[in-house]
């Protein structure tokens, strides 16, 4: 129960992007935002349902050794009575229960010669790995969505069915129930998808546990749930609906949590308080910048995302108080909504590998495409038919996001060019349009370069994808008109502490007149 010097568990190599060591020291933050009179009880039961070190364990472990000494004086009788009674893990793989129980027993066998255990009389202890197999619904585990033609291996291998998610009951198991559950889920499984394409499962893990209903839940995950999308729709509504989570740390960049780990749109970790409902305490991280916090709800009325930014609340309040001043939600009058002027993922259904031809024939329309520029016949296009004639604006459907990689301020879209009359694109961009003439069209491109307008469509932007969505909180304007910050900044009435905000998250943009790089287009299977 001693310290350990140095910490094995800082340098240990992650077992991929998706099951990721939790570092010491954010085990530590985490849970600090539990009340500490838990740790002082011989009553408070935890539960890791998802070990991988056991890093939680042993720093639950060392608090409660500290925090139980006038209680249970005798140091063995103490060191017995946390690990029999109060500390409890479901390992995910055969080689996280062993590590573990490394961790947690200084043994990786609870009854061993080295444990400072001495109550055990098996080698498991209550780090346990019951067996748990997937349930094939057709192509897919019914309860994790686990792609079979991967996940259905010989029993020799690892099958990845986690217990907690696949109808283990740890209740049952250890015949106990849980005070505490906290741990670091896994966070995606290949779905079968094309190329890497993978589904997100941690939010499985955070259901099952409120399931379980502990009185404190807290889990360290990608902060992509903000915003829904790709199976978590459900669950960001029911999260942010629910005033038990009392504390939410967020965390722009994940590497500023686990190093070297690129997990596009940050991580955060949080607080789940069963028996005190209320507002929630908000802090935002990144890097060596003053932490953001605020004590607000998750869900603004009217909206169905978390605005990631404190700031970003009032910012949005302002905006709606300008464009609909008779509104009591946080949304747009459907006039004055941007988002209406965006296409869909595919404006001209061409998928992102289109490639039109190269040298131009009669009736043809020019494509911008991956890489360049093609042709393809104008009969050949059946979607979108109404804009081909017009001019719009181009956009990059993916661009750098609040991931690993990305440095603060940036840009949040990529660079934005005009369509001519006679163009479409593929997949690769989104169209916006379209507009009466070229002078309105370069005063939205205008509009769309300065720093206030992306700093909206980061608000809903928790990653590189930029579909018509992410433009829920940007107004319409005059297009009669170019349109500057200095202009926008007065319109709405921003605080000099508002603009440094946004000056200091979003970055210039530069308007060149020609397609993006390919460098802001990221590959889809990056998603």
């Amino acid at each position: 129960m001693n310290g350990h010097n140095p910490d094995i568990l800082t340098c240990l190599a992650n077992l991929s992007a998706d099951e990721v060591f939790t570092p010491p020291k954010l085990a530590n933050a985490m849970l600090d935002i539990l009340p500490q009179e838990l740790f002082a009880s011989p009553e408070t039961t935890f539960l890791d349902p998802v070990c991988k070190s056991g890093v939680f364990l042993r720093e639950i472990a060392r608090r409660l050794n500290v925090g139980l000494r006038d209680k249970i004086p005798d140091e063995q009788a103490r060191v017995d009575h946390i690990l029999t009674k109060q500390v409890f893990g479901l390992a995910i793989t055969e080689l996280t229960s062993l590590i573990s129980r490394r961790s947690l027993y200084c043994s990786k066998t609870a009854n061993g010669k080295y444990s400072i255990a001495t109550e055990f009389d098996n080698a498991d202890g209550n780090v346990r790995l019951p067996k748990a197999k997937h349930v094939w619904d057709g192509t897919k585990c019914k309860f994790c969505g686990a792609n079979k033609e991967e996940y259905d291996r010989d029993s020799s291998l690892e099958e990845y069915a986690y217990p907690f998610i696949h109808g283990v009951d740890p209740r049952k198991l250890f015949n106990m129930k849980f005070d505490v559950i906290i741990g670091n889920p896994p966070y995606q499984l290949s779905d079968g998808g094309f190329g890497r394409s993978s589904s997100p499962i941690y939010h499985l893990f955070v259901e099952q546990a409120i399931k379980l209903e502990p009185r404190f839940l807290s889990m360290v995950i990608p902060s992509r749930w903000f915003s829904g999308g790709k199976g978590l729709d459900e669950f960001r509504e029911a999260i942010l609906s629910d005033n038990r989570l009392r504390v939410l740390h967020d965390y722009l960049t994940a590497s500023d949590v686990f190093s070297g780990i690129g997990l596009k749109g940050g991580v955060c970790y949080f607080l789940w308080d069963r028996d005190n409902p209320g507002e929630c305490s908000v802090t935002t991280h990144f890097k060596d910048w003053p932490s953001g916090f605020g004590v607000r709800s998750l869900l603004e009325k009217g909206i169905d995302v978390f605005i990631r930014f404190n700031e970003g609340v009032s910012v949005v309040k302002k905006v709606i108080s300008v464009d609909s001043p008779q509104s009591t939600t946080i949304t747009l009058p459907e006039q004055k909504r941007f988002d209406r002027l965006v296409s869909s993922r595919k404006p001209f259904n061409l998928v992102t590998t289109f490639k039109g031809r190269t040298k131009r024939k009669d009736g043809d329309v020019l494509v911008y495409q991956n890489g360049g520029t093609g042709y393809v016949a104008r009969s050949s296009i059946t979607t979108g038919t109404e804009l081909i004639d017009h001019w719009k604006i181009y956009v990059g459907r993916a661009a750098p996001g609040t991931g690993n990689r990305d440095t603060y301020p940036h840009k949040i879209i990529s660079t934005p060019f005009l369509g001519e009359p006679g163009s479409i694109s593929s997949e690769t961009y989104l169209c916006i349009g379209p507009f009466a003439s070229e002078t309105q069209a370069r005063n939205a491109l205008s509009y769309l370069s300065c720093r206030f307008t992306r700093f909206l469509i980061l608000l809903h932007k928790p990653a590189q994808d930029t579909t018509r969505k992410v433009y829920t909180f940007v107004p319409t304007q005059d297009w009669t008109k170019s349109w500057t910050d200095a202009e926008l900044y007065k319109k709405y009435g921003l605080s000099e502490e508002e603009i440094s905000f946004i000056e200091k998250i979003v970055r210039p943009m530069e308007l060149n007149g020609v397609p993006t790089d390919e460098s802001d287009i990221l590959p889809d299977d990056e998603e």
